[in-house]
This record gives C-alpha cells, sequence and structure tokens, in this order.
C-alpha cells in the first residue's frame, strides 16, 4: 500500500469480510488476532488480488515492504528536507543493519535501494513539475539536491528527458508509487 486510497480501499476489504483490524498503516495491517482462520486469509487473498494488491506472506517480502513503505512515506507524504539520510531513516524503522537490508534490497528487487530512492524522487519530481506550482530551484530544494543541475542530470538520466521538457508533456508519464523501480 502506498497511498490513503490503498489503506482505505485495503481497510474496506476486512469491513466488508467483518474482520477485525486494531490498526492500518502504510504495507501493514495489525490484528487483533495472532493469525486468520484459513477460509478468512484465502478471502483476504481473494479481495485484495481483486484490488491489485498483494499479501508479503514471508518475512523477506515484508521487509522489503517495510523499505518501501518507509522511502516512499519519507519522499511523498513528508513535507520539508530531512536532515538525516536515507539509510539512517531506514535502520531508526527497521531496527536492523543497513549492509543486511541493502544486501536483502538488492537481491528481491534486482536494484538498491539507493535506486529506488531515486526512481521514488523523480516521480516526485515529475508530480510537482506537472501540477507546475513550484520553481524548479523551489523543487531542488524541497527533494534536498544541491543544485538544480544535480536535479536536473539526474531527472534527464532516469527519463531522457530534461525536467522543463518534461513539464510540456509530463501528464502521460506518471507512474503508480508501487510501479516504480
Amino acid at each position: 500500500m502506498v497511498c490513503n486510497r490503498c489503506i482505505a480501499a485495503v481497510e474496506q476489504v476486512f469491513h466488508n469480510l467483518k474482520l477485525p483490524i486494531s490498526g492500518i498503516s502504510l504495507g501493514e495491517v495489525n490484528l487483533p488476532v495472532k493469525m486468520l482462520a484459513e477460509q478468512d486469509l484465502a478471502a483476504v487473498i481473494s479481495a485484495l488480488e481483486k484490488l491489485g494488491f498483494e499479501l508479503a506472506d514471508d518475512r523477506r517480502s515484508r521487509i522489503i515492504e517495510k523499505i518501501k513503505n518507509v522511502i516512499i512515506r519519507l519522499i511523498h507524504h513528508t513535507e520539508g528536507q530531512r536532515n538525516e539520510n536515507y539509510s539512517d531513516l531506514i535502520v531508526k524503522e527497521l531496527h536492523s543493519d543497513y549492509s543486511h537490508l541493502s544486501k536483502l534490497f538488492s537481491e528481491v528487487e534486482g536494484i538498491t535501494i539507493e535506486q529506488y530512492v531515486i526512481s521514488q524522487k523523480i516521480e516526485k519530481i515529475k508530480e510537482y513539475l506537472v501540477y507546475d506550482e513550484l520553481s524548479l530551484t523551489e523543487i531542488a530544494d524541497k527533494m534536498g539536491y544541491s543544485s538544480v543541475a544535480h536535479l536536473s542530470a539526474q531527472f534527464k538520466k532516469a527519463t531522457g528527458l530534461p525536467p522543463s521538457h518534461f513539464k510540456n508533456i509530463g501528464v502521460h508519464q506518471r507512474r503508480a508509487l508501487d510501479r516504480v523501480k
């Protein structure tokens, strides 16, 4: 789950199935019971799959989802610049060694955590460009780039287009956050 609509959709699945939840956040549903009955679990999986979600049911998948959710939350749902590195924030939230998390992420996803962060930042920059409310200098500052030139170079490397050109055609080129790699 990567946005508030995703959270609402998953919450609705549990409500429709009359299954209690004690909490829900990006990528995680907390249940007041240790385990769902087999038929309830099958119903949840089926309903989630119909919505395009999948259940992260093994430990490795859950860790990867948590890493992605931390990054998505920090980039897409948090205002202002962060003073800490993404790696430090991931370690803080997952209470695990970064080299282990980084190796696991790369093995499972086929890209590094840094590449994933850059991809998410590019999607957020696309959003800013499409809405056309901020200058490139403001976007660079908001996204933690040292300069507009650095942002522009990274954006062009990722998309093949300079930000100014993307602004004119960008509405059709944004991807769903859970499809970013």
